[in-house]
C-alpha cells in the first residue's frame, strides 16, 4: 500500500510503498530555485533514508538536479544504505556516476581554520620582511643596472626611453598644471585671511612662493606622478609577467632590469626635476590670480616680493626632494610589476601597492629634508 507521509511540494513527494520509502521528483528543478527543497530533502534522507528516487515526472532540470543527486548519493554510502534511482531524464545518472568517478582533488575538502592573534602577528611580520628583502634586493639590481649604463653595457633601446618620456613629461602637463594652479589659489587664500587682519597682505607672494619651491610643488607633483606613472608602471610590468614576456626576455639573454627598468628610471630621473620647475611657475602664477584680484596687489608688487622672498637654496632643494621622488617612484613602481603575480587580480594589486607605497615614501622622505633642513638652519 502507497501510504503518503505529508513530504509533498509542487516539486518532490515523499511517499511508503511496505516500508520502502520513495522520493519522487517532479517538475522543474534548475538553478531558478533555491535550495531550501534540496536542503529539506537531505535532511529528511538524514533521519530516514528511502531506497528509490524517482525522476520521471521531471520537466526541466541542469546541475541544480545532478548535485541534489550527488550528495544523496555520498550520503547514502556513507549510512551504508543503497540508493537506487528511477526514470531519471536522459544524461542525469551518467552525470552522477562521472562526478563519482572524479578523485576528490587532496585537500578539498579540509575547513579552513581562523588563525590566532599570535600566527598573524607572525605572518605579517614574515610578509613584511620579504617584501623589505624584495625592496633592497631590486634596489641593488638598479644600482648595478646604473652602473652597466655609466660603462656602456647596458642594453635598451632609445625608442623606448622617447616613448617612457613622453608619457611621463608632456602627457602628464594637464593634470598637473591644474593641481599647481589650484594649489597655489589655495594657499593665497589661507594665507590672506591670516596676513589681512596685520594689514601684509603683500607677504602672501612670500608665503606662496616659499611653500610651493621649498614644499608643495615637489611634493604634490611626485603624489601625482605616484598615481599616474607609478601605478602605470607596475600594472604594463606586470601585464609582461602575465604573458611570460620577463621570461622571454631572461631566456634570450637581455636582462630585463636593463631593457625595462633602467628607461623608466631615467625618464623619471629626468622629467621630475622639469615638472617641479612647472609646478612651481604654476603654483606661484596661481596665488599671483588670488592677490591681484582679490587683494589688489599689482603683479609687479607680487613678483617683486616672490623673488626677493624666494632664493637659489629654495629652488635647489625642491629639485634635489623631485630629483629623489622620481627614483621612487620608478623603483617602486618597476619593482612591484616585476614581483607581480601572474593573474589580472595580480596585476591590480601591483598597481595599488605601487601607488600606497609611492606615496609613503614621499611624504616619509620629505618629511626627513624638513627635519634635516631645519636642524642644518637651511
Amino acid at each position: 500500500m502507497n501510504k503518503d507521509l505529508g513530504m509533498n511540494t509542487s516539486r518532490y513527494q515523499i511517499s511508503d510503498d511496505n516500508g520502502q520509502k520513495a522520493l519522487k521528483l517532479c517538475g522543474d528543478w534548475t538553478i531558478r530555485h533555491d535550495g531550501r527543497d534540496a536542503e529539506a530533502i537531505l535532511d529528511y534522507y538524514r533521519q530516514t533514508p528511502f531506497i528509490l528516487v524517482d525522476g520521471g515526472a521531471i520537466t526541466s532540470w541542469d546541475s541544480s538536479l545532478i548535485s541534489l543527486l550527488l550528495r544523496l548519493d555520498n550520503l547514502g554510502k556513507e549510512q551504508t544504505q543503497e540508493l537506487n534511482f528511477q526514470s531519471l531524464p536522459n544524461g542525469a545518472l551518467e552525470l552522477v556516476e562521472l562526478a563519482n568517478k572524479v578523485p576528490e582533488r587532496q585537500g578539498a575538502g579540509k575547513e579552513k581554520t581562523q588563525p590566532t592573534l599570535l600566527a598573524h602577528i607572525g605572518d605579517k611580520v614574515l610578509t613584511d620582511y620579504r617584501e623589505a628583502l624584495g625592496f633592497f634586493f631590486f634596489l641593488g639590481e638598479s644600482v648595478k643596472s646604473f652602473y652597466r649604463l655609466i660603462r656602456g653595457r647596458a642594453r635598451f633601446r632609445a625608442r623606448d626611453l622617447r616613448e617612457i618620456l613622453s608619457d611621463t613629461g608632456p602627457e602628464a602637463l594637464p593634470i598637473v598644471t591644474l593641481i599647481s594652479v589650484l594649489i597655489g589659489i589655495i594657499l593665497a587664500f589661507v594665507g590672506a585671511v591670516q596676513l589681512k587682519q596685520f594689514g601684509a597682505e603683500v607677504y602672501v607672494a612670500d608665503l606662496v612662493g616659499i611653500a610651493m619651491v621649498r614644499e608643495m610643488g615637489c611634493m604634490m607633483t611626485g603624489i601625482i606622478m605616484a598615481g599616474r606613472t607609478g601605478a602605470a608602471f607596475a600594472a604594463r610590468i606586470g601585464t609582461m609577467q602575465v604573458n611570460e614576456e620577463i621570461d622571454a626576455y631572461k631566456t634570450l639573454g637581455i636582462s630585463p632590469m636593463d631593457f625595462i627598468v633602467l628607461p623608466r628610471i631615467l625618464a623619471l630621473i629626468i622629467m621630475m626635476p622639469l615638472l617641479c620647475l612647472y609646478a612651481n611657475v604654476l603654483g606661484i602664477l596661481g596665488g599671483a590670480m588670488i592677490s591681484i584680484g582679490a587683494m589688489g596687489l599689482s603683479f609687479t608688487e607680487y613678483w617683486t616680493q616672490t623673488v626677493n622672498a624666494i632664493d637659489m637654496t629654495d629652488i635647489s632643494l625642491g629639485l634635489i626632494k623631485a630629483f629623489i621622488f622620481g627614483i621612487v617612484i620608478a623603483i617602486t613602481g618597476c619593482m612591484n610589476g616585476m614581483l607581480s603575480g601572474r593573474s589580472a587580480s595580480a596585476v591590480g594589486d601591483a598597481a595599488t601597492s605601487a601607488v600606497v607605497a609611492g606615496v609613503v615614501f614621499i611624504i616619509v622622505i620629505d618629511g626627513l629634508f624638513a627635519i634635516v633642513t631645519s636642524l642644518l638652519g637651511i
